[in-house]
This record gives C-alpha cells, structure tokens and sequence, in this order.
C-alpha cells in the first residue's frame, strides 16, 4: 500500500479532508507536523506521496503561505528535492498551492536541468484576487487535455457534464500570475497547465484562467480550489439535481487523489523500485 504524508503547522486547517481524500483513494495516511520533519527530515524517505493543505499557515503573516515556505526552503528543501528526485507525488491545495510556489518546488526548475542543490528561484506567484476581496465558492473547471500532470490527465476522459466537473475556492490571494509572458508560454508548452477556471468562472483574475499547475515530471501538483472537499457527490451545492447516472462513481476530486495513489502503488511494485525504502 502507498504511504501518503499531510505536513501540518500552525494555522492549517485542511488537514483531515486531505487525509481523507488519501485513504479514500488507497494510501496509508499520516500526519507529521512541521517541526518534527524540521527535526527528523529523514522521515520523508518513507513515504510515496506528500501533502501540503489548506488554511492560513501562521497567520498568514507577511503573506500567504510565506512563513511556512521560508521555513521549507530554509530547513527541508534538500530532503524535498530528494523526495521529487526519487518519484514521490505532490500536492499543494489553495495555501498549499501558495507554499509549493514561493518554495519553488512549482512549477519546479524552468531550465530542463533538474533539481538544483539551491531552491529554485520563484516564477509564479498566488497574488491578491482581482477585486481585493476573500472569495469563498463553488466554480466550474476544465481540465487541460494535453497537461502531463498525473492528478488531473484522466479527468478529461471521464465523461463528467460541466455542472459536475467544479470545485469550491476559499482564498483572498489566489490570482495567477507568472514573472513573465515567457515563463506562461513554457508552462503552457511543456503541458504544465493542468487545470483552468471555466469562462466566466475565473472570478480571482487568473492569467490564462490557470487554477492549477504541475512541475515537469507532473508527479508535483498544486491547485487553488479543493478538491479534497469534493470527495462525496452530496458535497456539491446541487447534487440531487446532477442525475443518478452522474453519481454512480467518484466525484472529480476524489478521481485525483486515486490517480496519484494508482500511480505510487504502480511505481511501488514495479521491477527494481526504490521509490520508498
């Protein structure tokens, strides 16, 4: 069974739905905080997939997600870049999503020359929304059919209707923006946008509508709305009126986690793995 890690600390409050959605999905889940990995970073080695959740990490002094960040780049980032080095899967939701960029492990290195010893320097950033205001709702979303990110490539094919494929958004700072038009057009070239708020649903002001990238190897996703709170089709605002054929199988965002588990549990069992020890 693939062992999945939710990384907590002070201020996150999505923990429990991102374990959830984990072993919902197949995998042994646990919690860590923070300071224990700081502690004993060594504990990363065991685990297939990572977890960065949702919620206002310190405070959200200075900004969001950026005490957490700090501290990963400054005490854990060798122990992460070994993570993403070996295979394991990532993802960061909303404040996680926040994290993941201002670390650089998203979109990851932009120079096609593999993680560097330093952390990357940032070329995306979750800036304030576009009406300066906390936006908490459900919006549609489409998934990118040419992405080769692991959580979401399947999503096209799954034969939703658009008023199932949504997700809700909580945040005041979740407008996507790249360091430049160049850094937009690599992401979107290498297939690293995964996922786009729907017309007239890209309510933050994202550019390109992007709601969710992943790095290069598409195994590190982060996204800004939840799909961890989508995990059970009487979690959206309209279900009974979806039709029973919809809900026969599992919601959109249950569908990724077990995209990612299936594909742990496959590099697990494969010929010659060390993904875990």
């Amino acid at each position: 069974m693939p062992k999945a890690l939710v990384i907590r600390t002070a201020g996150t409050n999505c923990d429990s739905e991102l374990v959830r959605a984990f072993t919902l999905a197949g995998a042994g889940t646990h919690v860590v905080h923070l300071d224990r990995l700081i502690a004993e970073p060594e504990q990363l080695e065991e685990y297939d997939l990572l977890g960065f959740p949702g919620g206002f990490s310190y405070g959200d002094d200075i900004a969001s997600g950026r005490v957490f960040a700090v501290r990963l780049r400054e005490r854990l980032y060798p122990a992460l870049r070994a993570s993403a080095e070996r295979g394991a899967l990532m993802i960061g939701v909303c404040n996680g999503f926040q994290v993941l960029t201002q670390v650089g492990l998203l979109p990851g290195p932009m120079d096609g020359a593999g993680w560097p010893k330093a952390p990357p320097a940032q070329t995306c950033a979750l800036a304030d929304n576009e009406g300066a205001r906390f936006i908490d709702r459900w919006l549609s979303v489409e998934p990118v059919p040419e992405t080769v990110c692991v959580w979401t490539r399947h999503l096209a094919e799954g034969g939703w209707p658009q008023e199932a494929m949504t997700l809700p958004i909580a945040h005041g700072e979740g407008r996507f923006v790249g360091a430049s038009e160049g850094v937009l057009d690599l992401l979107e070239s290498r297939g690293q946008v995964a996922l786009r708020y729907a017309d007239g649903h890209n309510v933050n002001g994202s550019q390109r509508r992007i709601a969710g990238i992943c790095d290069a190897s598409g195994r590190i996703f982060g996204l800004m709305p939840h799909p961890e709170r989508y995990l059970d089709w009487s979690r959206h605002p309209f279900w009974t009126r979806l039709g029973a054929d919809v809900r026969q199988g599992e919601t959109p965002g249950l569908s990724m986690f077990r995209a990612a588990v299936d594909e742990a549990a496959a590099a697990r069992n494969a010929p010659g793995a060390t993904l875990t020890r």
